[in-house]
């Protein structure tokens, strides 16, 4: 039972060659975050596996070892192994955790018939690491396959990403993501429609959201907060700047998921500006983007999405966070 969505492509693919019996020994799945990478790769790691007569089952001994991380031969290398501190601040994947999987990969399945190593995240393995793994993309082994999830391939050598099958995951629509959410996972509908637009097309992001509605709650606090900055003087920016570049030095992904929240906001802005109100994200603020749109121009909504843009960008090239942000504050357009 393949459980992903919409991936027409993908899917019929995986099936044909596992059928044929011919399988690259590498794979790249790209696409952005929560939009379904690692279930697609969980389940062609049960397909692999699968004790059924027409695999994945989702139902046998292994593909539910697989599915709650406890298979032997089905392993995950990434940033966040764990919970703590490190997972939260480490910025690449390491030459020592490819080296293992080199080790690991060296010695035969040890209860399953196929070896999958799933690296999360693939764009973030260090120079020596990508080429560490281009070595052993390279001399392909029997019973083993691997599988490169990643949201950017650009940040990926020409090199590793030519020694791999890539497979590319679209965002769902919204109308189609709605009529899932409320089908499948009963969501009543002016939720389902909201986390339509949110996720982006993401339908593990909407899910997880739908389950846990503190994550909506926080997102509130984060768009009040958003909004109380654009109002608030210079001195009060540059304290929100500096409580969030100390809150990069420990939790490097809040961060970034708060500035998707203001890129978001700024591009509602630019929508609305332009009479596309009905293509907006934040379906929930309508009345108060509008509002808001008023004050500002389209050139200044489009020059500090551009500063927005460059701001995520170097602050994923570990540039200074203080100073970054600092001169993203300072280069908020004024209200009328």
């Amino acid at each position: 039972m393949w459980q992903v969505v919409e991936r027409s492509r993908s899917v019929p693919l995986l099936k044909s060659s596992l059928e044929r019996g011919r399988l690259p020994n590498a794979y790249l799945l790209v696409g952005p975050a929560h939009v379904g990478k690692m279930t697609l790769a969980l389940t062609l790691a049960q397909a692999l596996n699968c004790e059924a007569s027409e695999p994945p089952c989702g139902e046998c001994n292994v593909c539910r070892k697989i599915a709650a991380g406890k298979h032997a031969d089905v392993q995950v290398i990434g940033l966040s192994p764990g919970n703590g501190k490190e997972a939260k601040t480490k910025t690449e994947i390491s030459i020592d955790q490819v080296r293992a999987i080199q080790h690991d990969a060296s010695l035969p399945p040890f209860e399953g018939k196929y070896k999958v190593f799933i690296v999360d995240g693939a764009e973030r393995l260090s120079n020596e690491a990508a080429n560490c793994l281009l070595k052993t993309l390279e001399e392909p082994a029997d019973k083993i396959i691997y599988i490169l999830l990643t949201t950017n391939e650009q940040l990926l050598p020409l090199t590793v990403i030519s020694r791999c099958q890539k497979l590319e995951l679209l965002p769902i629509a919204p109308e189609k993501m709605d009529t899932v959410l409320q089908e499948r996972w009963q969501i009543e509908s002016p939720k389902a429609k909201l986390l339509s637009r949110l996720s982006h097309g993401c339908l593990g992001w909407a899910v997880t959201t739908a389950q846990n509605d503190s994550l909506l709650d926080e997102r509130k606090a984060k768009l009040e907060n958003i909004i109380g900055v654009l109002n608030a003087g210079i001195t009060e920016r540059f304290a929100y700047a500096d409580q969030m570049a100390n809150r990069f030095s420990k939790d490097r992904h809040s961060v970034s998921d708060e500035l998707e929240l203001w890129l978001d906001w700024w591009r509602d802005l630019m929508l609305v500006k332009v009479g596309s109100d009905d293509r907006i994200t934040n379906i929930d603020y309508a009345k108060e983007i509008s509002r808001i749109a008023e004050d500002y121009t389209l050139s200044e909504i489009r020059l500090f999405i551009k500063k927005l843009q460059e701001a995520m960008t170097q602050l994923d090239k570990n540039a200074s966070p203080r100073l970054v942000l600092e001169v993203l504050m300072f280069n908020i357009p004024g209200r009328k």
